[in-house]
């Protein structure tokens, strides 16, 4: 993929080296004004022997404590370690990635007589505060319509190469727009329309729901594949098997045989390798936006 000298884009927010915040808001002011009775008082004496301690001892920990009472949010107090010049370059591959998305969903939306929101994405390492919750680098990137940010722990590409067997630059762009996929559901109402259908339905009613959300993902995805390669002439050869061999390798039904377990199709939420795969294609060599309606569909399939 061609994307060195491509444009940077501006809506990323760097997290590596800290934590999830922790947040106590509005303890201060309370604890500032129960002083003169604690110091009255030997059950307060005690209590301020307490806190005493567990500054102290936040302090060995790398825990500000004062600032979690004065009501500001912190991480645990540590020095990130200089970041790689493969680290710095995978940050810097993903900026052109979503600056990529960013011009071919502007286009799209003025197409469709709307304007385009574009999204922030959150790099971080190990574990991340979002609007959905904390989240460890374990279930991979995620989209969080709640701050309508994407979260990537940037080891998940190599973790894509070594345990998915699916290297490449374009395969890791793949990764990138399927999350941004999901941020264009969000702004188009289709995340609010699945969950309100979602709602009473049966387990398996739900998960079919996602699978069709997440294969529009896909067709998303493959929009933007199709707009880089045609309009921006950034594929090399090959790059869109990279593609294909990432959705097949994060089927679920392979996921599900790899982890040695029954394939049960009533429990898979994104699809299978062969769906992932067919709405990629769809959305890359269309590049039509009606194309990638998954719901419409006869089937997922």
């Amino acid at each position: 993929m061609r994307w060195k000298g491509g444009r940077r884009s501006d809506n990323i927010e760097d997290r590596r080296g800290q934590g999830p915040a922790y947040g106590a808001a509005g303890a201060a002011p309370i604890a500032l004004r129960l002083l003169p009775m604690l110091i009255r008082t030997r059950v307060g004496r005690i209590v301020l022997v307490v806190g005493v301690v567990a500054v102290i001892g936040g302090q060995m920990l790398g825990i500000d404590v004062l600032s979690l009472l004065a009501g500001g949010t912190t991480a645990p107090s540590r020095t990130a370690a200089p970041l790689s010049e493969e680290q710095k370059q995978r940050a810097d591959f993903v900026s052109v990635v979503l600056a990529d998305t960013e011009d071919t969903w502007h286009n799209y939306f003025q197409a469709l007589g709307r304007q385009y929101r574009e999204p922030t994405l959150v790099l971080f390492t190990g574990a991340v505060s979002s609007a959905c919750g904390n989240a460890s680098a374990a279930v991979g990137p995620f989209y969080c319509p709640g701050d309508q940010k994407l979260y990537i722990d940037l080891t998940f590409f190599q973790d894509l190469e070594d345990r998915h067997g699916a290297p490449g630059d374009f395969a890791q762009a793949y990764v990138v727009a399927h999350e941004v996929g999901h941020h264009v559901q969000t702004l188009l109402g289709i995340s609010d329309k699945v969950r309100a259908a979602g709602r009473g339905a049966s387990p398996a009613r739900v998960n079919a729901l996602s699978v069709r959300q997440e294969l529009q993902a896909d067709c998303f995805a493959g929009l933007w594949g199709h707009a880089a390669n045609v309009e921006r002439h950034l594929l090399d050869p090959g790059d869109l098997e990279e593609a294909l061999r990432a959705a097949t390798a994060i089927g679920d039904d392979r996921l599900q045989r790899e982890a040695g377990r029954e394939v049960v199709p009533d429990s898979f939420t994104h699809g299978t390798s062969a769906q992932r795969v067919k709405w990629f294609r769809t959305g890359f060599e269309s590049g039509d936006f009606a194309a990638c309606d998954t719901f419409a569909a006869a089937d997922e399939r």
